[in-house]
């Protein structure tokens, strides 16, 4: 069966034996993302410990493919890297000489363990490449997964018969694997087959904290009219980019369905851009009877912009309909802010620990209005984020561990 490595070692639970080098690849800032800003953050976090490297892939896919290909290379973040984060190079879909470089630093340096974060066909064939070369140079190959398969690719027929196919081969190159959740062990297993995790090595690495915007200074700059706020109002947020599974149309309704005695209790703002073309909570914002009471913002902000906004705010709202993490969310535990959302998928453990949370039955708008409404009055009680990137990177030295005991 399926090897879940327990915590044994010091007292905050990591396993102590020392630096190691970890080569980490995942997604750079040229196409940014919520995995952009994962992997950064990961690899600053590993780098407190170990030697750390890390293989941008930088163009995924052509751009023109790419939902948010009009703003590919604006510098919309202030992550960094860290100094002494070792920088391999970055990885176009195309490779190039880009691939031998790859290939010839792992076998020049040859890192302890190679991990590859996986959320996206468009990474399958650089991951499969990579693993084939560490698998040859005898260097452990560890994926994380942050999705099966990106939503949207799974409902493109090609592709996600090209995953089901290609995916298989990639975990029989791995020696070790982190999820977020035991939901997410389960959709792993249902999704390609007991047989090929039940081999690996597998760790639940919960999903560390983004309170990097805490210190940043900035003004939302509004593309609508803002809202009328003022005492007793309480700030509603959506945050994140607005597609089919995130539920968006859901908070809009039940926002619409408020009595105007109600809604002026609140503002609502909707921060993010529109991917796969989904134009419906655009149209139930345009058509709200609250419509001075609500902000919406349809575009991918800064980072200055995204802290004034939940600066500004009191409660995220997030009606996902599917999900193991949120970047959106771990911003606002950070943040202490009320959390509502849907009791979906490995959302549900996020936010198992934080007392800010409130769960609310998928698809019920009228669950999510009362919900809504239970935080008329509460609006300035703030909350303890449990998360910390220690935990993640625990995670990881239990596996890289086993591994090398097994070896």
């Amino acid at each position: 069966m399926t090897e879940v490595i327990s915590v044994q070692g010091t007292d905050d639970g990591q396993v102590s034996s020392g630096r190691r080098k970890i080569c980490l690849v995942g997604p750079g800032f040229h196409f940014l993302g919520g995995l952009s800003v994962y992997t950064c953050r990961l690899a600053n976090a590993l780098n407190e410990n170990h030697e750390v490297s890390v293989l941008l892939l930088h163009k995924l896919l052509p751009t023109r493919l790419y939902p948010g290909g009009h703003r590919a290379g604006h510098d919309l973040t202030s992550l960094r890297y860290h100094h002494d984060v070792r920088k391999v190079g970055d990885l176009n879909w195309y490779w190039g000489t880009q691939m031998c470089r790859a290939m010839a630093y792992l076998r020049r340096e040859r890192p302890e363990i190679l991990v590859l974060q996986w959320w996206t066909a468009a990474a399958l064939h650089s991951y499969l490449a990579l693993a084939i070369a560490a698998r040859r140079l005898r260097i452990p190959v560890v994926l994380e997964f942050h999705e099966t398969q990106d939503p949207g690719e799974a409902e493109v027929p090609l592709m996600a018969a090209y995953c089901r196919r290609f995916v298989p081969r990639l975990l029989a190159l791995a020696s070790g694997a982190l999820v977020h959740n035991e939901h997410d062990l389960a959709l792993l297993k249902a999704t390609y087959g007991s047989a090929p995790i039940e081999r690996l090595a597998v760790e639940i690495a919960p999903h560390g904290p983004y309170d990097h915007l805490a210190d940043i200074a900035g003004q939302p700059e509004a593309d609508a009219e803002q809202g009328p706020a003022g005492a007793g109002v309480t700030r509603l947020l959506f945050f994140g980019l607005i597609r089919p599974y995130k539920g968006v149309e859901d908070l809009v309704s039940a926002f619409n369905g408020l009595t105007h005695e109600q809604a002026s209790k609140f503002t609502l703002t909707v921060v993010g851009e529109t991917w796969e073309d989904w134009d419906l909570p655009a149209r139930l914002i345009e058509d709200s009877p609250h419509r001075d009471r609500i902000t919406f913002v349809n575009r991918y902000v800064s980072d200055a912009e995204a802290s004034a906004f939940f600066a500004e705010a009191d409660a995220i709202v997030l009606p996902y309909r599917r999900g193991s993490a949120s970047g959106p969310l771990q911003i606002a535990m950070s943040a202490g802010l009320h959390v509502v959302l849907y009791a979906v998928g490995g959302l549900v453990d996020a936010v198992k620990d934080y007392r800010g949370a409130v769960l609310v039955t998928p698809s019920d708008t009228g669950a999510l209005q009362s919900a809504l409404l239970d935080l008329v009055g509460r609006a300035e009680e703030r909350f303890e984020d449990p998360h910390s990137w220690a935990a993640t990177g625990a995670a990881l030295e239990r596996v890289a561990a086993a591994l090398s005991s097994a070896s």
